[in-house]
């Protein structure tokens, strides 16, 4: 299938990204990602990997949308995880004026 990254025409099929991507071990996603075969990798690696360009050079939206059409999984950013609360003796302690963490 003919797929346009980072203005440059790429005939990409599932087998040569699976192939491409065979051995390659994934970044610790933090971002968009796709799973391929059994491992969930960043877009941004993908596209490194299957266009051998710079990261700099093309968006993740195109690899997004080009492993999609492949048939692909792809993955929206994972959600920020919230602060842990303070436990009631921390914030007891915070409001005596005392340590506010327990290693303090």
């Amino acid at each position: 299938m003919r797929c346009v990254i980072a203005r440059y025409p790429f005939d990409l099929t599932k087998d040569g990204v699976l192939d491409s991507m065979k051995g390659v071990t994934p970044e610790p996603v933090t971002g968009e990602s796709v799973t391929i075969g059994r491992r969930r990798y960043p877009v941004k690696q993908v596209g490194e990997v299957i266009t051998r360009q710079d990261r700099r050079d093309f968006s993740g939206g195109e690899v997004t949308r080009a492993m999609a059409r492949l048939g692909f999984t792809c993955h929206a950013a994972p959600d920020a995880t919230p602060a842990p609360a303070a436990t009631p003796v921390q914030t007891a302690s915070a409001l005596l004026g005392g340590a506010t963490s327990p290693d303090a």
